[in-house]
């Protein structure tokens, strides 16, 4: 590619009242309203003076902001370019949305937190958001740093990775047929312990999950898996999981007991599984791995009787790295050097073998996908120095990425469902349009050729598409 006209010939000005840049705002938050977010907003939150007034357009407004790719409460003046006014209300100003937020207390964030719950129970029933959430629902439960910088921070601290910033505490529900929703956030002072306030997150998760299940009307009440690594190996974490009915499968430390346990398992009793880089022997119809699995009954907890938690230690062993290196060089040991890993499941047996539940387990690193694409958007900058207005952009942040994962199963198109918010940003959201308005209808000019427009339009026609009739 290359420019078809000289220097000379070309030129740039900014004025034309009529155009917009980001058109797919118009079905996306068409599909907020139907949902209810600025409803739920001006019912459930009471922030105060005049900087709470109108909270529900507030809310949208920077939902549809962090939509559109804001990541700070300067950049919400996208909200208000070319003609955004003649296509949506109450286009607030960057810094009315900042004292907004300023206002907010603790408990002010708790109510958001409760919008953002219902705002995702009403998305899922308006779109296929987490189908298959009736048949198992698996919780994954972990954190990660949000980098900041300057002294300015409340709450700003070096934790587990040495880095300055505060802790974002997710909770994410997924199934084998749809992407991870955030089902549950809390935001921490950086220096957090990675388990602390994880026990109530994991009660508003499951509560939040088992509402999904409900509504999405199964045929039974369906499986809550819930994995997490070793920072929430605690009967606090577990206890909540399994007094709620939900299975859990978390990674332990090695501790004496654990070595114990792992020390007491048969040589015949390992299980090679499937692994990367793992060959099939066609003549023993087996995987041919350095992996290998096992499995022995295991009771957490057992400190107390009532804190006691029976289930399975499932171990995976994978021989020395260096192992191979050590024999070239002529330093072979006396016998097989293996890492272990091992992790608590009370998955029952007959539902999942060993080498299943390791391969669900494993496929707990997920949310990791889901705190790059957090980072790489709304949470790519903590706006404010104040904690409480931080704590409130994380709960906006997660619903602007709920609702984009929402919009995004409406396209009809597969990949969409699964694409990380910058994709669907890119090939929903910012579409550029040209206003026109005649005998008072509002039609958006689209560019020709549009390499989604497929997509595009299906979202567009199914959420303004008119209410179903209702029989006599």
């Amino acid at each position: 590619m290359q420019l078809s006209h000289t220097p000379a010939a070309t030129s740039a000005v900014f004025d034309d009242p009529n155009l917009i840049g980001s058109a797919g705002l118009v079905p996306i938050l068409r599909l907020a309203e139907t949902a209810g977010l600025g409803a739920l907003a001006d019912e459930r939150l009471s922030v105060p003076t005049d900087k709470g007034a109108n909270a529900g357009a507030k809310v949208s407004a920077l939902v549809a902001g962090m939509v559109a790719g804001a990541d700070s409460i300067e950049d919400m003046a996208l909200l208000r370019h070319g003609g955004m006014g003649r296509v949506f209300g109450r286009c607030y100003a960057p810094s009315t949305l900042g004292s907004f937020l300023r206002t907010f207390t603790f408990g002010h964030v708790r109510q958001l937190d409760a919008v953002a719950s219902r705002f995702l129970t009403r998305l899922a029933m308006d779109t296929p958001l987490v189908a298959g959430v009736s048949e198992v629902a698996v919780v994954d439960i972990d954190d990660t740093i949000v980098e900041v910088h300057g002294y300015a921070k409340q709450g700003a601290g070096f934790g587990y990775t040495k880095v300055r910033g505060l802790n974002a505490l997710i909770a994410t529900v997924s199934t084998e047929s749809c992407a991870p929703v955030i089902v549950a956030q809390r935001l921490r002072k950086g220096s957090a312990n990675s388990a602390r306030g994880a026990q109530r997150l994991v009660r508003d998760a499951l509560k939040t999950t088992r509402t999904l299940v409900r509504g999405a009307g199964g045929p039974g009440p369906g499986r809550v898996l819930v994995r997490a690594d070793s920072a929430y190996y605690g009967h606090p974490v577990i206890g909540a999981a399994v007094k709620t009915g939900a299975e859990v499968s978390v990674t332990v430390r090695l501790d004496k007991r654990v070595k114990a346990a792992i020390s007491a398992i048969a040589d015949d009793a390992w299980t090679t599984i499937e692994y990367p880089r793992a060959v099939f022997d066609e003549d023993s119809n087996t995987w041919i791995s350095s992996a290998q699995v096992a499995e022995v009954p295991y009771v957490a907890f057992t400190s107390k009787k009532k804190t006691q938690v029976p289930g399975r230690l499932v171990v995976r062993r994978i021989p020395d790295a260096n192992a191979e290196k050590k024999k070239r060089a002529g330093q072979d040991g006396l016998f097989e050097l293996w890492r272990h890993h091992a992790f608590f499941t009370t998955t029952p047996e007959g539902i999942a073998d060993t080498v299943a539940v390791d391969k669900v387990h494993r496929a707990h690193a997920i949310i990791e996908q889901v705190h790059a694409d957090l980072k790489s958007s709304a949470l790519a900058h903590l706006p404010s120095g104040k904690f409480t207005a931080n704590a409130a952009w994380l709960v906006l942040a997660v619903m602007a990425f709920n609702l984009t994962r929402a919009a995004a199963t409406l396209t009809d198109a597969r990949r969409l469902a699964r694409a990380t918010t910058p994709t669907v940003r890119r090939t929903l959201v910012h579409v550029p349009a040209r206003v026109a308005t005649s005998a008072r209808r509002l039609t958006l000019h689209l560019p020709r050729a549009w390499p989604w427009q497929h997509a595009w339009t299906v979202l567009f026609e199914r959420v303004h598409a008119p209410p179903a009739t209702i029989a006599p």
